[in-house]
């Protein structure tokens, strides 16, 4: 039987999208992704909603 994995805390989400939109020139989306061990869709998806709030 498959389960769902817990959903990410807000403030764990809010803090890498804050990461993401500071990122330095020349670090990519997929390489702040992977240092916080999450799928790089997962983190546009995050950012993306985080536009519409």
């Amino acid at each position: 039987m498959y389960t769902m994995p817990k959903p990410y805390p807000k403030e764990f989400r809010d803090d890498v999208v804050n990461v993401a939109r500071s990122r330095e020139p020349g670090q990519t989306i997929k390489q702040i992704a992977a240092d916080f061990g999450i799928a790089e869709s997962c983190l546009r998806n995050w950012m993306r909603r985080a536009d519409v709030e």
